[in-house]
């Protein structure tokens, strides 16, 4: 007697019954949350980032990364052993890439919290929090351009000439202190480490002009690198 079988009887598992609680509509609305919530980081990130250390590839990796963590997640969520399964396959994952900046883990995990939380269906919780969160990146970014710390190094060809440029530089400034003094019998070289009171580099001019002031360098310093 020949067996007939259907498409049912292959998949007799709850395969079919777990496609049918898949909603389309639920979907699409929580990608398209989380693509506008991930360009939303990403134009963060474009604001916020200092200089050249800004990367364009982490950049558009931010709006992938909530996506694909949306999309796990509202699948997670629907199927229990699939769950279980998700873990486990994510848990032999290996991130090779090195970090630039600290800010950069604070975008990394943004993107992610807005894949999870869009992907959970808390759809309001994520918009809020991206908009409280993007507010006070902004606020503090505006604020870093003018305490950023800067190294001055000044070569004074004698004492006369380092008092007047220390004197300037205290007018010029919002502070200063003496970082390191070396003195020479041609000369004396002076680093200083200041905050500027604002965007403005003129003084740097003005120090150059003093009589017995060989040159200046202003450079930007983070207390790790100078550049």
């Amino acid at each position: 007697m020949a067996v007939k079988m259907t498409f049912n009887d292959i998949f007799k598992s709850s395969f079919l019954e777990s496609v049918t609680e898949f909603s389309i509509l639920d979907t699409l609305l929580g990608m398209i949350f989380a693509c506008i919530l991930g360009l939303f980081i990403f134009v963060i990130y474009k604001k916020t980032c200092s200089g050249v250390m800004y990367s364009s590839g982490f950049a558009l990796t931010l709006p992938g990364l909530s996506l694909v963590t949306a999309l796990v997640i509202m699948a997670v969520t629907s199927n229990v052993v699939l769950s279980l399964g998700m873990v486990g396959a994510l848990s032999i994952v290996r991130f090779r890439t090195a970090i630039k900046e600290p800010m950069e883990i604070v975008y990394l995990f943004w993107a992610l919290a807005v894949g999870i939380v869009v992907g959970a269906g808390m759809v309001p919780l994520a918009v809020l929090g991206s908009l409280f969160i993007g507010l006070i990146l902004l606020l503090f970014a505006n604020r870093k351009i003018h305490e950023s710390p800067y190294l001055a190094v000044l070569s004074c060809r004698d004492e006369k000439a380092e008092e007047q440029a220390l004197a300037l530089l205290a007018e010029s400034v919002d502070k200063y202190v003496v970082k390191t003094k070396t003195v020479r019998q041609d000369g004396i070289e002076v680093t200083t480490e200041l905050r500027m009171k604002d965007a403005s580099t003129s003084f740097v001019n003005r120090l150059c002009k003093i009589d017995g002031i060989e040159n200046v360098v202003l450079v930007s310093y983070n207390g790790e690198y100078m550049s």
